[in-house]
């Protein structure tokens, strides 16, 4: 009992450090199939697949998806992490060097592999531990032939099994970008389809970009530079519009005294609303620089200002930097004639109205990514 007690201790351990002593991917160090530690530092701006595999799996002919996915990928970016594991069916028996063998004779594999580790329990990996904190069991497809075996298989030994974050089987893998946030998590019934897509996503800057971009609402109490605005606005303004009538107005606030003026306004006027946030600094989510887009008064151009305003968050994200398109200050500054002079200061013509506000600073948080419904995606063929 003792012993068992003890084990749950050294596991629990493992699994604090993992998750919260250590703060990034790049702080571990794991032996490569020559027993020589090596530093997932040198791995930085790389996309990485990291996987669990075994040799004598029912899922090892992945090795042929994995070997083409590194192929096509590799040069712009992707490596792919291989740890052989026998904590599932003993299914990776022998020597890292006979599963190297193994898997360059049957494969032709030319990714890392890495030395034998366990996943779960008293001795895994702390790589694994933080990966598992980071991204947790989210589920087999039981629509899937092979995830309703697994989730049969697994269920019969552990009614509560989804409910751990254990690594559940081998091939399951965790895509890490480029600036070790960790992705998503792949059960091995997962298709290999999907997979690549998310891997081409992130390989490809342009894509990469539009995937991290997130609303953030903590600053850093730094203003951006204008010339970085200016970058920033020169991109909104090459954004495609109907016939080219390029029909906004665009007006950047650099002045900080006017966001304070009228954040002050704010708090006056929604006491209760500002008492309730304690992270408040300004009523435009704690942005230290906005971006005001303006349309003509009598309609027209909305779909053309999205487009610009598309244009400025993305830009904002490739430099670093974060954004959050605001319309509550927008309905507050139209609607309360306190912060009338705001408007007057950003000498709007008298044809063209305040569509929204972009908020733009340096990041004070890295915001998850929430659920996209892929569902509302038809293709018609």
């Amino acid at each position: 009992m003792m012993i068992c007690l003890m084990a749950l201790v050294f596991a629990l351990a493992g699994s604090a450090q993992g998750a919260g002593g250590t703060k990034s991917i790049y702080d571990f160090k794991v032996k490569d199939d020559a027993g020589k530690d090596v530093s997932l530092a040198e791995y930085k701006g790389k996309v990485l697949l990291i996987v669990n595999t075994a040799t004598r799996c029912g899922f090892t002919p992945q090795y042929t998806e994995l070997e083409a996915l590194y192929e096509k990928y590799h040069e712009q970016g992707l490596e792919i992490l291989d740890f052989p594991c026998n904590q599932f069916g003993s299914q990776a028996p022998g020597t890292i060097q006979e599963i190297h063998e193994f898997c360059t004779a049957n494969y032709d594999i030319h990714f890392p592999q890495f030395d034998k580790i366990d996943v779960n329990g008293a001795d895994q990996h702390p790589l694994y531990a933080w990966l598992k904190a980071q991204k947790g069991f989210s589920g087999f497809d039981v629509n899937d032939q092979r995830g309703k075996m697994m989730d049969g298989m697994l269920r019969r030994q552990d009614a509560d099994y989804d409910k751990k974050s254990d690594i559940k089987w081998n091939f399951t893998k965790f895509l890490v970008s480029r600036d070790g946030r960790v992705l998503k998590r792949y059960e091995p019934t997962d298709n290999m389809g999907g997979l690549e897509a998310d891997v081409q996503m992130e390989v490809n800057p342009v894509l990469s970009t539009i995937m991290a971009r997130r609303s953030v609402r903590k600053y850093l109490d730094k203003p951006v530079e204008h010339e970085k605005l200016d970058v920033i606005v020169r991109a909104g303004i090459n954004a495609p519009s109907g016939s080219n009538r390029q029909p906004w107005i665009v007006r950047v606030v650099e002045d900080q005294q006017l966001i304070d003026r009228v954040t002050q306004v704010f708090k006056q006027e929604n006491a209760e609303q500002v008492q309730r946030d304690k992270n408040f600094k300004n009523m435009f989510r704690n942005a230290p620089n906005l971006i005001c887009v303006c349309t003509p008064a009598n309609g027209g151009g909305e779909l053309d200002a999205g487009l610009l305003g598309e244009n400025m968050m993305l830009a904002a994200q490739a430099m670093g930097l974060g954004t959050c398109c605001l319309g509550g200050p927008v309905r507050f500054l139209l609607s309360n004639e306190k912060a009338r002079f705001f408007l007057d200061s950003l000498d709007i013509p008298s044809d063209y109205k305040l569509l929204y506000i972009i908020g733009v600073g340096y990041p004070d948080e890295q915001p998850d990514a929430k659920p996209r419904d892929a569902s509302k995606v038809k293709f018609i063929k």
